[in-house]
């Protein structure tokens, strides 16, 4: 790339600097210029600079203060950190191409902000049943209110995160990519929607932005790149990541249950010595597990195919067995699936199933896609064609159930069993049962740290801790009170709940250490099969309103973990309700003010 050298007297540089910098610069790559970008930015700022001064020679963009070209407005909205870690690969390749970029949490955006933004780049999920993320939801509903700005002079582009499990598959990007474009946007480029394998999506869609975002500021003067402190991405602390997981060790795995109980959970400890892996309470282990081989060898025969024949899946060439085991989502039925799957069959019930949604859900339900070949066969199909219909299979996600500094080179998970009878077959979770039963003691786990920003604990021990975990919703519970009990207590409260007292409390006796050494303050329990009548964990938070107002009165942060569709909305709802009663708001206002929680990050979730 050649650069055009400093001429002297056009700066406050000596001749002796000039000339210098004429003979390095030309040799740096763009790595190293965006370094070194940085490093001024950062000793003027320590010297109580004000805007970085732009390199002599340079020309200003018309229309931008002190000449500097408009920043990207990276704006993103994450239930798990997955959108907020495309955001900053989407930044961080912006700055490396010499174009301004700031990333936005949605969380704290000031909607005001919106009609100022000339480039907009949105990251966003869909949670639940079309639902923006906790963080997404204040943003959501003003761009679709009526106080909306118009958005003529503003350019952007929208990532979608989404499963096509679902029936509002990246609804939420959608309606971000509709509304934007309603008040006047003008889009860089079509929207990109991604399933839960969305690396290879997403990896394309930032070098496209990138590309056309450079594009239409070409015919601009070229303007000096102004990089803040610390802009570089940071180099990975471990060689390991989602692409190439780290094996480790399984050390040791635990029945939690006791005899009798009608639920599985397995606590398991992993080794992670050696693989450079560090993780927060609150984050979450990627396992990159295989399928049932006996449920691979199901479909082979469904397709009346030869499991040594060479075929292509989604991650390369293999055996037909090898990749519908190690490659491929061959049990959740995705909408794009049996949409591709129906053109194949030709089929006029499956094609009227499709047309009609409710029923469509009804017959869903506890169904795989080997309902689908068995109850629509198509004669002569040909594998590869089978395959092309089929996504990636995708790792699973669990909510660590360790601290680090209390466990140092392993993570605990707790995990809950999948295991079930439908539609006279038995059914199995695709990633739950390979660590409970295909994995042997001593073996070895692909694994990898997935970053959850949004379920922080506080950085203050003076900060009191509510946390609701029903089931396996008490795992990073669980790693919260390791971590505070090492960093000297605070105040801590657990509402805990599942079927049965006698079979079902998960890590009751370190529950009960931790409440007789002071670390816990309280723990309520609800078991809904102990009596007549169904108890659970909000029914525990509205006998305990006055003291639960009191400790959100001392500025108490409030945490949920567990089931999204029923226990999280009607936790939300009973904390709605304990603000309404116990402050004495409307239903207005404690609605607003549940939403203030939400906005000061004093209420996260991490529900599924």
């Amino acid at each position: 790339m050649h650069i055009p050298p400093i001429q002297p007297g056009s700066g406050p540089l000596t001749p002796d600097q000039v000339q210098r910098l004429n003979e390095i610069l030309p040799t740096m790559t763009p790595e190293q210029g965006a370094w070194l970008c940085g490093y001024v930015a950062a000793i003027n700022q320590l010297h109580g600079g004000g805007a970085a001064i732009p390199a002599a020679g340079t020309a200003a963009l018309p229309g931008t203060a002190g000449g500097e070209q408009a920043p990207v407005s990276v704006l993103y909205g994450s239930q798990t950190g997955n959108g907020e870690g495309i955001a900053g690969k989407l930044a961080h390749a912006l700055k490396e191409k010499g174009i301004p970029a700031e990333m936005k949490d949605m969380g704290v955006y000031k909607t005001q902000q919106l009609k100022q933004e000339e480039t907009l780049c949105v990251v966003v999920s869909t949670h639940g049943e079309g639902d923006p993320p906790d963080t997404a939801m204040e943003l959501h509903a003003f761009l679709n209110g009526k106080r909306a700005p118009k958005l003529e002079n503003t350019s952007f582009a929208v990532l979608a995160l989404g499963d096509t499990s679902y029936e509002h598959f990246c609804q939420t990007g959608k309606d971000f990519d509709t509304r934007l474009g309603e008040l006047g946007g003008k889009r860089l480029l079509d929207r990109v929607d991604c399933d839960v394998d969305y690396d290879d999506d997403a990896d394309a869609w930032i070098a496209s932005v990138v590309e056309k975002i450079a594009e239409t500021r070409a015919a601009s003067a070229p303007a000096s790149t102004v990089f803040s402190p610390g802009m570089a991405a940071p180099m990975p602390a471990s060689a390991f990541d989602k692409k190439n997981p780290f094996p480790a060790t399984l050390l040791e795995r635990i029945h939690l249950n006791g005899r009798g109980s009608d639920k599985e959970t397995v606590h398991m400890e992993l080794l992670l010595e050696g693989s450079g892996l560090v993780y927060e309470p609150g984050d979450a282990l990627g396992i990159v597990s295989t399928n049932d081989i006996e449920y691979v060898d199901e479909i082979i025969s469904l397709l009346d195919a030869d499991p040594a024949m060479e075929v292509t899946g989604p991650k390369g060439k293999d055996s037909l067995r090898e990749v519908l085991f190690k490659q491929c989502e061959i049990t959740t039925i995705t909408r794009p699936f049996l949409r591709g799957y129906a053109e194949l069959a030709n089929s006029k019930k499956l094609n009227d199933l499709l047309a009609d949604n409710d029923k469509l859900n009804q017959w869903l339900y506890g169904r795989e896609i080997v309902d689908v070949l068995s109850t629509w066969p198509v004669k002569g199909l040909a594998p590869n064609d089978f395959l092309d219909l089929l996504r990636k299979l995708p790792p699973r996600l669990y909510s660590i159930a360790s601290s680090l500094n209390a466990h140092p080179d392993e993570v605990h998970l707790c995990v809950g069993v999948t295991r079930y009878e439908a539609h006279g077959r038995k059914r199995k979770g695709v990633c739950s049962t390979y660590l409970s039963d295909r994995v042997a003691e001593d073996e070895t786990i692909p694994v990898y740290v997935d970053v959850n920003k949004n379920f922080k604990l506080p950085a203050s021990l003076d900060t009191p801790v509510i946390m609701v975990g029903p089931g396996t919703g008490i795992a990073p519970f669980r790693a919260f009170v390791e971590e505070r009990e090492l960093q000297g207590g605070g105040k801590n409260w657990l509402f805990f709940g599942d079927r049965h007292f006698d079979t079902d409390f998960l890590y009751q006796v370190e529950w009960q250490q931790w409440l007789k050494n002071g670390i816990l303050d309280h723990v309520d329990v609800a078991f809904s099969r102990d009596q007549a009548q169904k108890l659970y964990v909000q029914h525990r938070m509205k006998e305990k309103a006055k003291d639960l107002w009191a400790w959100l009165q001392e500025g108490a942060h409030f945490y949920v973990c567990g089931d999204e569709s029923r226990m999280a909305h009607d936790v939300h709802h009973a904390l709605i309700n304990i603000a309404r009663e116990q402050g004495g708001l409307s239903p207005e206002d404690a609605d607003t003010y549940v939403k203030q929680l939400q906005k000061d990050r004093r209420y996260q979730r991490d529900v599924y």
